[in-house]
C-alpha cells in the first residue's frame, strides 16, 4: 500500500495533505491554551484522544473497514503508545513548565529525530537537500522560539518533558512508516488513536473530576483538539505519509510554526514581531529547501 513519490501527482496529494495537517496541528496550539487551563494534562489527552477515537470509529463503521492485517500491528501499536499517548502527556505537561518559546524550539528536534531514525531504521537514505532544508527550519523554529520567549520561565522538567515529546514524537512516526505498507492509512491512524487512549485511560478519574467544573469553551476545546487536530490531521498525516517518506513528511512539519504565529495573528490579534515573522519566513524556506529534488534539470523557456 505504500506508494513512494515517484509521480509528481502523488506528491502534489502528498503536499496537498501534509499542508492541511500542518494548518489543524497549528490550530491546535490556540485551542490548547484555553482548555489546559481547566484540564491536567493526562486529562487533556485522554479527552481528545476519546472524542477521535469516537469519530474515527464511526468512520470505520460506515465504511466498514476490516481488522489491521497481522503485519501493521508492531507499528501501530509502537505509534500509538509514542505518538498518541506519551506524546500528547509529555507536550501538555511539558508546556505548563516552560513558556510556549522555549517548548517550540525543544520539540522541533522531533523533525530531526525522524530524519536520523528514517535514514537508518527505514534505509531511506540522508538526502542532502533534506538535511539542508532541515537545518534551515530548525535555525527559523529557533527564531521563532527565541521571539515569543519570556525569560525565566523554563524548568529543567519542563524542558526534559518536551524533550521527551520530540523523541516520541520522531519515534512514533517511524514506527507508522512500516504499518503503512500492509494496511490503510485509516486503519493505521484509527487503531494508533485507540491505543493512545487506551495508554491515557489511567487518567479517566481526573477528566471525569474536572469534566464538571471546566468551563463550555474549554471543553469545547478539548473536543475541537479531537475531531480535527487528531482525527482529521493524523488521517491527512498517514495518507501523506503513505505516499513520500517519513524524513520528507518530518521536514513539512517545520512550517508549523510559521503557521501557528499567522493564526494567532488572525484569531487572537496577537500582533507578531519582526524576529518572530522572519523567524517564520526561514521556516518556509527551509521546508522549501527540503522538498527539492536534486539533480533536477532547469525548466527550458518556451520558444
Amino acid at each position: 500500500m505504500d506508494q513512494q513519490a515517484g509521480d509528481p501527482r502523488t506528491d502534489r496529494r502528498a503536499l496537498a495533505a501534509a499542508s492541511l495537517t500542518v494548518v489543524l496541528w497549528a490550530s491546535a496550539f490556540v485551542s490548547i491554551r484555553s482548555a489546559a487551563a481547566h484540564y491536567d494534562p493526562g486529562a487533556l489527552a485522554l479527552g481528545r484522544l476519546l472524542t477521535a477515537s469516537l469519530a474515527l470509529g464511526l468512520v470505520l463503521l460506515v465504511k466498514r473497514v476490516p481488522f489491521p492485517p497481522r503485519g501493521a500491528w508492531p507499528g501501530i501499536l509502537a505509534s500509538g503508545v509514542l505518538w498518541f499517548g506519551l506524546y500528547m502527556v509529555a507536550l501538555n505537561w511539558g508546556e505548563q513548565q516552560v513558556d510556549a518559546g522555549t517548548a517550540a524550539m525543544v520539540v522541533n528536534i522531533g523533525p530531526i529525530v525522524i530524519a536520523l531514525l528514517s535514514g537508518w531504521l527505514l534505509k531511506e537514505g540522508f538526502p542532502p537537500m533534506l538535511l539542508a532544508g532541515m537545518g534551515v527550519s530548525f535555525a527559523g523554529a529557533a527564531v521563532v522560539g527565541l521571539s515569543t520567549s519570556k525569560g525565566g520561565s523554563s524548568s529543567v522538567l519542563g524542558v526534559l518533558l518536551c524533550l521527551l515529546a520530540a523523541l516520541t514524537y520522531g519515534a512514533g512516526v517511524v514506527a507508522q512508516k512500516p504499518a503503512l505498507s500492509y494496511a490503510s492509512p485509516i486503519q493505521v491512524t484509527t487503531y494508533g488513536c485507540f491505543t493512545g487512549t487506551l495508554v491515557t485511560l489511567p487518567f479517566a478519574g481526573q477528566l471525569l473530576e474536572q469534566l464538571p467544573q471546566a468551563p463550555l469553551s474549554a471543553t469545547l476545546n478539548m473536543v475541537y483538539l479531537g475531531l480535527f487536530p487528531t482525527a482529521l490531521a493524523f488521517s491527512t498525516w498517514t495518507y501523506a505519509l503513505s505516499r513520500t517518506t517519513a524524513g520528507k513528511m518530518g521536514a513539512t512539519t517545520y512550517a508549523v510554526p510559521a503557521t501557528v504565529v499567522l493564526i494567532a495573528w488572525i484569531v487572537l490579534g496577537e500582533v507578531p514581531g519582526w524576529l518572530t515573522l522572519l523567524g517564520g519566513a526561514i521556516c518556509l524556506a527551509g521546508v522549501a529547501v527540503s522538498r527539492q529534488r536534486p539533480g533536477r534539470p532547469p525548466a527550458r523557456a518556451a520558444s
